[in-house]
């Protein structure tokens, strides 16, 4: 089995134009390069619509505009936004809606009572007229299609609730490709899942299978046949792509794509503690804990967003301490100047890390 974990990386200047220089100075006799000064890419966006997308009425998809009905940067299938909310708080939402609309963005947000608060605003204080901003799409989740860059013959996706999210553009760029795919979307109930009527549009190549009806799916319900030369994209709960990763193990001839929308577990970690400097505030990390919940849990202020270790959110100074990265997002000059990622890097046993929080 191939198996990739698709993470973000920084995101690149968008053009050559933008890394070139844009002035030679003469001084003293030499010419100095001078850089452009950096380009702003904040974009606001206004909510022009909301619609309960699920039929017990926990998701809610927003339609996302710019001033004017301007023309939105493009985006491709998997693609996701970094949304600004009022609040200050930093969320990211899946891009769901069509790539051919320039003139908006569609999300859809599940209600997550215990979530940290960014789905609740959502839901409860982001009316019609509200205005966010965002710096453009980013892709973690890339679309690979057979036949177009791809080695593989076919596809199959996953979904699990909504885990929909991402995959939704994807279906309907497979089958505007002609491509060979097929789908199982899961859910508790038909109630409970969103986007419901649009994924039954493809009727003959997905399969929609609910707890309620069903019973709980399997792995062999999850990757249906699955023969070699497939690709897998799954989205969902942590244990419906814990099932998937497990039976595809030995699998060399296909290839598993996957996006979780919850941190992955800790299973090696140690315990170790922090102090955060600024007030003097000592916390114990658990072994099967992430820094980022163990400062939660004990009320200290920390930004976050993914919770995976590739959106750069809760990037932290480390003033003192030995920190184990476990990201791919930081480079070498941050790692070296103590910067760390407290959602998903950490310290060896009994170790204790100073914060610049």
């Amino acid at each position: 089995m191939l198996l990739r974990r698709l993470r973000a990386a920084p995101t690149p200047l968008l053009g050559a134009a933008d890394a070139a220089f844009s002035a030679v100075l003469a001084v003293t006799g030499t010419r100095r390069v001078v850089p452009p000064p950096a380009r702003d890419r904040t974009l606001a966006l206004t909510v022009t619509d909301r619609v309960m997308v699920a039929r017990d009425e926990n998701v809610v998809a927003l339609t996302l505009t710019a001033a004017g009905g301007s023309p939105l940067p493009s985006w491709h299938p998997g693609a996701h936004l970094d949304i600004h909310l009022p609040s200050g708080r930093v969320r990211q939402y899946s891009l769901c809606g069509d790539p051919a609309w320039r003139s908006q963005y569609r999300i859809a947000v599940r209600r997550i009572p215990d979530g940290g608060g960014g789905s609740m605003e959502v839901h409860d204080r982001l009316p019609v007229g509200s205005v966010i901003t965002t710096s453009g799409p980013r892709n973690a989740f890339p679309l690979s299609v057979p036949g177009y860059g791809s080695p593989t013959r076919r596809l199959r996706f996953i979904a699990g609730g909504i885990g929909i999210t991402p995959i939704l553009p994807m279906l309907a760029m497979a089958e505007r490709l002609g491509v060979d795919w097929s789908m199982v979307y899961v859910g508790r109930s038909a109630q409970s899942i969103p986007f419901i009527d649009e994924v039954r549009r493809f009727d003959h190549r997905i399969e929609i299978r609910t707890d309620d009806v069903h019973g709980v799916p399997d792995a062999g319900d999850l990757l249906g046949e699955c023969p070699d030369g497939t690709t897998v994209y799954a989205c969902g709960p942590t244990a419906m792509l814990t099932l998937v990763r497990q039976r595809l193990v030995g699998r060399d001839n296909v290839e598993l794509h996957f996006e979780r929308f919850a941190a992955a577990p800790v299973s090696d970690g140690e315990p170790f503690s922090v102090t955060v400097s600024s007030t003097g505030a000592t916390v114990s990390v658990a072994a099967d804990e992430t820094l980022l919940a163990a400062l939660q849990r004990s009320d200290v202020r920390a930004p976050y967003s993914c919770q995976q270790g590739f959106c750069g959110t809760c990037r932290t100074r480390v003033i003192d301490g030995v920190v184990q990265h476990r990201d791919t997002l930081l480079t070498t000059p941050e790692r070296a100047a103590g910067m760390m990622l407290t959602c998903v890097s950490r310290a060896p046993a009994g170790e204790r890390l100073t914060l610049d929080l």
